[in-house]
């Protein structure tokens, strides 16, 4: 029997949300809060449809300033996202995190389209956005982790090495679970969606090795140089004094 992606239709992706609203009522009866949970559900279902409608026309561009356009739009976003949780500025922190993305995130996004991929043309949107999205994304959610525990780790006395090691440790706790779950416990979302679509799965292990390998490489990358850049900013004594005090 040969399966084909079906259009869902709107009443039963409704039905999707059942899950959703019992952890609402879970969070509601915990007394944690809904606003959070519900301000990012919301955003989730606008930007969704909004991107449905824009990748049809970005997918179709010829004009690589569009592609670029979308990755700075796509970049900023995950930088500011990534201090969500971080109790200095946003605004503070928001150039040393655009940096770190930008190589960590940006090296890898171009090691993998440029030459392991060999793009043609190099801006191929049906490509470089999508992965773009999983590599961004990565360093933000990696980024974010890393600042909360080098953060919480100083607030404790640490030294600003000590704190800058356990906090890239936790920050890679994620993608390294992935790793180690992968093929195991779960099939990953690409091979998942390329053996839906009757690719070979062979070559669908093999694409999968390659996102798994981006992944890990964009999470190290940015949340280490991040980091670094933060710990540079705090005396070597710092952790001494406060743990004195």
């Amino acid at each position: 029997m040969t399966l084909a992606i079906q259009n869902i239709p709107l009443e039963r992706l409704a039905i999707a949300l059942i899950p959703v609203g019992l952890v609402l009522l879970i969070l509601n009866a915990w007394s944690l809060g809904v606003r959070t949970s519900l301000t990012a559900i919301g955003r989730m279902l606008l930007q969704l449809l909004i991107l449905g409608y824009l990748l049809g026309y970005i997918f179709q561009t010829d004009t690589s300033w569009v592609v670029i356009a979308v990755l700075t739009v796509m970049l900023v976003g995950a930088s500011w996202i990534s201090l969500r949780v971080s109790t200095r500025g946003r605004r503070e922190l928001l150039p040393t995190v655009l940096l770190s993305i930008l190589l960590g995130g940006g090296s890898t996004l171009l090691i993998i389209t440029q030459v392991v991929l060999g793009l043609d043309p190099w801006y191929a949107p049906r490509m470089m956005i999508p992965l773009a999205g999983m590599i961004f994304s990565n360093c933000m959610n990696s980024i974010s982790l890393a600042t909360e525990r080098f953060e919480s780790e100083i607030s404790r006395g640490e030294p600003g090495n000590v704190a800058r090691r356990t906090a890239l440790e936790a920050a890679l706790i994620p993608i390294t679970n992935s790793l180690l779950a992968v093929g195991l416990v779960s099939i990953p979302g690409m091979m998942t969606g390329q053996v839906l679509a009757q690719e070979d799965p062979l070559t669908a292990a093999r694409y999968q090795i390659m996102v798994m390998c981006m992944m890990f490489g964009s999470s190290g990358l940015s949340a280490s140089i991040c980091l670094t850049l933060i710990a540079r900013r705090i005396p070597a004594s710092s952790g001494t004094q406060a743990t004195r005090r």
